[in-house]
């Protein structure tokens, strides 16, 4: 935790306000974040660097969505009086809307870290277990779980974004606005689209570990056979 928050006040943040860009900011941060607390937290293994690979690449797609999700439904960035203050601020230096797909990665990267490492995790464990299993009877397996814990993180997810937008829709339920009046405010449409963009990554992010998972310990087991191979000849 503390490295992460060294390299966002001591980078990311500082990067943002100098005028780069905020998503390429953020990836490049993120390219650091990652196996830095990944390795420190698990350990060296081949489970860690699987989920180090799949959180990587996941978000490297969720920046590409996230600009295209942006781009497409025109948002501005100013849907917060933070904004306007912060563009007063700096002079008008810095790009909200780059900004705000910047805000989408970063509140991704925590929950990609728990997905990540579980689905890692499944597939060592099932190979420790089952070291004969394929790797497709060992990928079907791991996604067998992986399935539940997209349900219930993209769950979580949208109750904790309508938990801090609880006075947002209470204002709606008093004024009685009409859904189509509603989502074309760009204060809504920012949590829609930062929800389902965010959800859209975590489902991305459990086949794509998943996947490099079972290549890595299909070639850890292979290494296991050549060094036991080896050994024989030695003997």
């Amino acid at each position: 935790m503390g490295l992460s928050f060294l390299v966002l006040f001591y980078f990311v943040l500082p990067q943002i306000n100098a005028g780069r860009d905020p998503i390429v900011v953020t990836i490049l941060a993120a390219a650091v974040i990652i196996p830095l607390t990944f390795y420190l937290a698990h350990g060296p293994s081949w489970k860690t660097t699987s989920a180090v690979g799949g959180t990587l690449i996941t978000l490297i797609l969720t920046g590409l969505l996230a600009r295209v999700a942006v781009d497409a439904t025109r948002m501005t960035g100013y849907a917060t009086e933070e904004a306007y203050f912060l563009q007063l601020a700096s002079q008008g230096e810095i790009n909200l809307r780059g900004l705000l797909m910047a805000s989408i990665i970063v509140g991704l990267l925590g929950i990609l870290d728990d997905i990540s490492v579980s689905q890692a995790a499944i597939v060592q464990q099932l190979k420790r277990v089952s070291p004969d299993l394929s790797l497709r009877e060992l990928y079907g397996r791991a996604m067998d779980v992986g399935r539940d814990h997209i349900a219930s993180l993209v769950n979580t997810l949208v109750l904790v974004y309508a938990s801090s937008a609880m006075p947002l829709l209470l204002l709606f339920l008093s004024d009685d606005l009409g859904f189509r009046q509603a989502i074309n405010y760009e204060f809504v449409a920012v949590e829609v689209v930062r929800t389902l963009v965010a959800s859209i990554g975590l489902i991305a992010a459990v086949p794509i570990t998943t996947a490099l998972a079972c290549w890595l310990a299909g070639m850890g087991a292979l290494d296991d056979e050549r060094g036991s191979e080896s050994g024989q000849h030695a003997h």
